[in-house]
């Protein structure tokens, strides 16, 4: 990698003389994190970006101080959304900063699912990368909040080998801290076993794989808290109840030394992953139950000190449906499909043909046997992100513009509903630690190219 002019690396930092020549430089500096041949000359470049928005004030961060203030009763009156990235992360976080400096927003995520990592070929480097850069691409300043979402359980994996599964977990978990995420969201919700008398023998599973892998998580993180969620409800499945939080936190809590090892608790409450698509392609209308969501939230609060509920499955909900979780407190809501479609929505017919000759190529397997023909690519199509990746980057200026434009409006309209506006100077105040992780020196040689 060629080093911008103006950019320095000393002592195991980054110093910058010319910072509009370095945000110039940038766009190259991204490519060659993501599409350089070889897989250390890759990660060098993201260590350098990493380093470079540290230096220039954009600064990983864990939510977890916020969330503690939650529990607490000294903050309320908004919704955190946390926004999976699935392709262009790059440029789909620069929409997401514009949105933020427009409207004084402080309190929002990025976030990439243990499942997502593979089908979108984005490893936690990469995507640490990608949003930072972006954060000293548009100018912004202050806490990043980057998530692991779902780092979720395999039944089917933890039944034929649970120390296998919960160390693969725990791998990821170590990589992710490595490249800056602040925040970690465990879900074993997947091995709860409602088969058994009682619903404390129906949470052990779950409640004791997140204490353990809580513990991994304090055992290795860097100079903050980080900021961890556990889950009760499989998304897509019955909704929760009080008393199945109840059994787990007193699960938990014993496994935990009687100290919360969450700040947050997902729930179910009537959503799924995706939305539900009919036959002819539209989206079922969802009934989601905000008595369900505001009762556990209290209840998460006044007992246990979290910040709250967590809602999945939310990005494919109508407009008006987001004015109501900040009304139930709800803590924070996760945010995928919706941004996927609109991507979709702006390609180029013959570009989505493309893709979608690939899905039908590569994953008919997939397809069930009551799937129509639109049921099949929308629920597919996701996967399409990792193998097409470059040709997804190599979109025309004009379509990625009018894509990005669609994006922040989007943007504009849930920060706005879910009343994270004018929260910058409250995150800028209150959140004052921020990680550390892998020192620049170690790739330092790779980047020292004359």
């Amino acid at each position: 990698m060629q080093i911008p002019k103006g950019m320095t690396i000393k002592n195991q930092s980054v110093s910058v003389a010319n910072w509009t020549e370095v945000r110039e430089h940038l766009d190259q500096m991204i490519w060659e994190a993501v599409f350089a041949g070889n897989e250390p000359d890759r990660l060098a470049a993201r260590r350098l970006i990493i380093e470079l928005a540290k230096a220039w004030g954009a600064k990983p961060a864990s939510i977890q101080e916020i969330y503690l203030a939650r529990g607490k009763g000294e903050i309320s009156g908004f919704t955190v959304p946390a926004i999976n990235i699935r392709g262009l992360t790059y440029e789909v976080a620069q929409a997401v900063f514009r949105t933020a400096a427009s409207l004084e927003a402080g309190a929002f995520i990025f976030e990439l699912a243990r499942s997502e990592i593979g089908y979108t070929d984005q490893r936690p480097s990469e995507f640490s990368a990608c949003v930072l850069g972006a954060a000293v691409k548009t100018g912004f300043k202050g806490p990043v909040f980057i998530q692991g979402d779902h780092y979720q359980v395999s039944a089917k994996k933890f039944k034929s080998d649970a120390e296998g599964e919960i160390g693969g977990i725990e791998k990821l978990i170590q990589e992710s801290l490595d490249w800056d995420y602040g925040n970690i969201d465990i879900d074993a919700s997947t091995i709860v076993d409602l088969s058994r008398p009682t619903l404390e023998d129906q949470q052990r599973d779950n409640a004791v794989v997140t204490a353990r892998l809580a513990g991994f998580i304090r055992s290795h993180e860097k100079t903050l808290p980080v900021s961890i969620g556990g889950e009760i409800g499989e998304v897509g499945k019955s909704n929760s109840r009080p008393d199945e939080l109840e059994a787990y936190m007193k699960l938990l809590l014993e496994a935990d030394s009687g100290k919360p090892a969450i700040s947050k608790v997902s729930v179910q409450t009537g959503t799924s992953h995706g939305g539900v698509v009919l036959a002819g392609g539209e989206l079922a209308q969802v009934k989601i139950s905000f008595e369900t969501l505001g009762l556990l939230s209290r209840l998460a609060r006044e007992k246990y000190g979290m910040a709250g509920a967590v809602q999945h499955g939310a990005s494919t909900l109508p407009e008006d449906a987001f004015d109501k979780f900040p009304e139930v407190q709800t803590a924070e809501i996760h945010l995928a499909t919706g941004f996927q479609n609109i991507m979709y929505d702006h390609l180029p017919a013959q570009f989505k043909e493309h893709l979608y000759e690939k899905i039908r190529r590569d994953f008919a397997s997939e397809r069930g046997l009551k799937d129509t023909e639109e049921q099949f690519l929308y629920k597919t199509r996701k996967k399409m992100f990792g193998p097409a990746k470059k040709d997804w980057w190599g979109l025309d200026r004009s379509v990625k513009e009018k894509m990005m434009t669609a994006l922040q409006a989007k943007f504009t309209l849930i920060f706005q509903k879910l009343k994270v506006n004018k929260t910058k100077a409250l995150i800028d105040r209150r959140v004052a630690a921020f990680c550390l992780a892998k020192p620049l020196i170690q790739d330092a040689p790779r980047l020292l190219v004359p």
